[in-house]
């Protein structure tokens, strides 16, 4: 599985394009200003020290692992500083998923997969005026991800604990419309496709649905294609590490791949 992923990642790397080789002003604009916007944010800071205490962090908790599992350790108790290690997305992804939140101009952002909560984190600190939904199967990671938003400060952060299969459908339900769903938990090929579904009827011309881990397995690859390849769908950017997914009306279907 490594040895395949490491090899998808070099495909990608050689077929993938910089800004200057994209034709569409849309994602132009969207690579140049938010993927490859590399100057420092003053929300940076705060998250990243937090991110370090964590990482130093020897509590023992015990994991309850709803999902697809992890490559690394699947040991039912482990460290916080092992999740925070292993888990968490590393600072470069989830600054980029900051950019992308603000950029979106999202009133309401949800999150499947809070894990100890730093790209939640990212994702208030982007639209301080935004609501939040975060949803996290385990109930122990959950109540680690908690104390960090009480000591980050970070007040409009719903954190819902249980199955997403109970938990998206419900929170979908209730919304008008969805403006920004970063998909990160249960990594299987039907899960995510049936994520994806229930989305579709709440999405408009300004969505932006964000998958996570989109090269993890030949499910998670399959899944990413049948995505891209859905009528609704208009334009995706395939970054490697997630996919992002548009519903621009009048716009020509296209895929990108982008270096990043």
């Amino acid at each position: 599985m490594v040895l395949q992923f490491i090899s998808d990642y070099l495909k990608h790397r050689l077929t993938a394009k910089s800004r200057h080789g994209t034709h569409s002003p849309f994602v132009y604009k969207l690579v140049d200003e938010v993927i490859y916007d590399f100057s420092p944010k003053a929300e940076y800071g705060v998250i990243e020290e937090q991110r370090k205490k964590l990482l130093h962090d020897d509590a023992l908790i015990t994991v309850t692992d709803l999902g697809a599992g992890s490559h690394l350790n699947k040991n039912r108790q482990k460290r916080v500083k092992e999740i925070a290690k292993n888990a968490l997305k590393s600072p470069g992804l989830a600054q980029l998923i900051f950019r992308l939140a603000r950029y979106s101009e999202a009133n309401r952002i949800a999150e499947l997969g809070t894990c100890l909560g730093i790209t939640t984190a990212y994702l208030a600190k982007s639209r301080p005026e935004a609501e939040v939904v975060t949803m996290e199967g385990c109930p122990q990671t959950a109540a680690r991800a908690a104390q960090n938003f009480r000591e980050l400060g970070l007040e409009r952060i719903e954190l819902q604990v249980g199955n997403f299969d109970q938990l998206l459908p419900e929170f979908i339900e209730k919304q008008d419309h969805l403006d920004f769903v970063y998909i990160d938990g249960n990594h299987r090929e039907d899960a995510t496709l049936n994520y994806f579904k229930l989305c579709l009827p709440k999405v408009h011309e300004n969505t932006l649905l964000i998958f996570d881990d989109i090269y993890w397995s030949e499910g998670m690859k399959r899944a990413w294609t049948e995505i891209k390849n859905h009528p609704d769908v208009t334009v995706t950017v395939d970054l490697f590490w997630i996919g992002l997914v548009y519903f621009k009306k009048g716009q020509a279907k296209e895929h990108f791949k982008i270096k990043y």
